[in-house]
C-alpha cells in the first residue's frame, strides 16, 4: 500500500510539473489570442532601429517585420495584428524571448552557433563584419593596431567575445550600449569603439560632426544578422521565414534596403554582388 502511494505521489508530481510546459501557448497561439507580435528591438542603432527626431520609433530591421514578416505570421494566424515594439540590448535580448516578454528580436543580432544553443534563427537578412570607429587621425588602422589600446564594445556583443578570446593584448572596455560606448570615445575613455561596420558607419553619420570619425580595418568577423525566435517554435519560425522569404523573391526586401542602404538612404552602403548572391542562395536562387 505505502509503495502504491509513493507511484501515485511521484506521477502526480510529475504530472504537475509537466502542466505548466503542456499549456504553455506556442508564439503563434499566443500572437492569434492576444492580436499583438511582440518584437524586441533598438533604440540607438541607426539605420536598423532608432527613435529619430520625430520621436518615432523607425529602422531597417523594423521595416522588415512591419512590411515582410507582419503580412506571413497574419495569414499564419488568420487574423490582422498589431506590432509592440521594447528595447532590447545585447544582454537583454535572449532573456527576454526565453521568459516571453517578446516574441522576436529584430535588430542586429549576430547568428552564432554559440547563440543556436538557446534560440532559433531566421535567414539571415543582412551581411556585414566587425570593424573600428576611431577618430580622425588614429594610429588605429585595424585589428593588428589594437596592441594596448582602449578599445570600447558592447556587453553581451560578438565582437566583444572575439577580442577577449582572440585578441587580449588590448584593454578591452564594455558599455551596456552604442550610445555610451560612443560617449566614451568621444571623451577620450577609450581610443576606438568596435563594432559591426554597418552599425559604426550609421553612428558616424548620426554624429554632430561626422567627418570627425573615420571607420577603419578589414573585417575581423564575419557577422550574418537574423531575427532571433524562441527554441523549437517551428510553425512561427516558418512563418518569419516565409515572410522574409517572399522579401526576396517579390524584390520588397530590396526596395526596403535601397530606402535606408541606397544613394538616397539613410544611409548610403550599396549591397555587393557576393552579399546578393548570399542572401538569395539562402532560398535557393
Amino acid at each position: 500500500m505505502k509503495a502504491t502511494f509513493a507511484v501515485l505521489l511521484a506521477l502526480a508530481l510529475a504530472l504537475s510539473s509537466a502542466a505548466p510546459a503542456l499549456a504553455q501557448p506556442d508564439t503563434l497561439e499566443k500572437i492569434k489570442s492576444s492580436g499583438v507580435l511582440t518584437i524586441g528591438t533598438r533604440t540607438g542603432s541607426p539605420p536598423f532601429a532608432y527613435i529619430n527626431k520625430n520621436n518615432e520609433w523607425v529602422g531597417f530591421s523594423i521595416d522588415l517585420v512591419e512590411m515582410l514578416v507582419k503580412p506571413s505570421v497574419e495569414k499564419a494566424v488568420g487574423r490582422s495584428i498589431k506590432i509592440e515594439k521594447k528595447e532590447s540590448t545585447p544582454p537583454t535580448r535572449i532573456p527576454l524571448l526565453t521568459n516571453n516578454s517578446v516574441d522576436l528580436i529584430a535588430g542586429t543580432m549576430t547568428d552564432t552557433p554559440q547563440r543556436r544553443e538557446s534560440v532559433d534563427f531566421s535567414l539571415t537578412f543582412f551581411y556585414t563584419g566587425a570593424q573600428f570607429l576611431v577618430k580622425k587621425g588614429s594610429p588605429i588602422k585595424g585589428i593588428n593596431d589594437i596592441a594596448g589600446k582602449r578599445i570600447a564594445a558592447q556587453q553581451g556583443a560578438t565582437n566583444a567575445k572575439i577580442l577577449r578570446e582572440k585578441y587580449p593584448q588590448a584593454q578591452l572596455r564594455e558599455f551596456p550600449d552604442q550610445p555610451a560606448a560612443f560617449q566614451a570615445l568621444v571623451q577620450g575613455q577609450v581610443d576606438a569603439y568596435t563594432n559591426d561596420g554597418i552599425q559604426l558607419y550609421g553612428l558616424k553619420a548620426k554624429a554632430p560632426n561626422p567627418n570627425d570619425w573615420e571607420v577603419v580595418g578589414d573585417f575581423y568577423s564575419e557577422e550574418p544578422y537574423g531575427m532571433a525566435m524562441r527554441k523549437g517554435d517551428t510553425k512561427f519560425k516558418a512563418a518569419v521565414d516565409a515572410g522574409l522569404k517572399n522579401g526576396f523573391e517579390s524584390g520588397k526586401y530590396f526596395e526596403i534596403y535601397d530606402k535606408w542602404f541606397g544613394p538616397k538612404g539613410e544611409l548610403p552602403y550599396p549591397m555587393t554582388p557576393q552579399v546578393k548572391a548570399y542572401l538569395l542562395k539562402q532560398i535557393g536562387k
